[in-house]
């Protein structure tokens, strides 16, 4: 969790929204990290998860991330829950819960839909509250500065 909280706050330094991941192959190294690139890429699809697991594929030369594990700072939205599903995540741990835009253990459960076809782990929680100050303080900050 410590790799993916860099790239979080890597990401809030960016003006990105402050979400980290990183990918660990099978012996639990780090074969991929990254933060969100939303802004930068001016690509909706562009979450920290996402472009940790292209990262990862293209490092071990494969398609499917069965034997490995996504850390993440924030409970993956649906559309990074789906894509885990597609690259055959092994396991995925995350920080902060998101009951708002979570796919996981909130909103809609993309796992424990009927017709998933396939389903990692699931470890959510670890270090929640230091995850999820970083992300509140990244929105305090933008109000502060931002006119709406």
């Amino acid at each position: 969790m410590t790799a993916a909280l860099e790239a979080a706050r890597e990401a809030a330094e960016r003006g990105e929204v402050p979400v980290g991941a990183v990918v660990l192959g099978p012996e639990g190294g780090v074969i991929a990290r990254a933060g969100n690139e939303v802004e930068q890429r001016r690509d909706p699809s562009a979450h920290a998860e996402i472009l940790a697991m292209r990262a990862a594929t293209a490092v071990l030369g494969t398609r499917s991330l069965a034997d490995c594990t996504l850390v993440v700072t924030l409970e993956p939205c649906p559309m990074c829950a789906s894509a885990m599903v597609h690259f055959r995540l092994g396991r995925v741990i995350y920080g902060a819960y998101d009951p708002k835009g979570g796919g996981v253990d909130h909103g809609p459960r993309i796992f424990e839909q009927h017709g998933c076809l396939h389903r990692p782990e699931v470890i959510g929680g670890v270090q929640e509250q230091e995850n999820a100050l970083l992300l509140k303080k990244f929105f305090i900050t933008l109000r502060e500065t931002r006119d709406f």
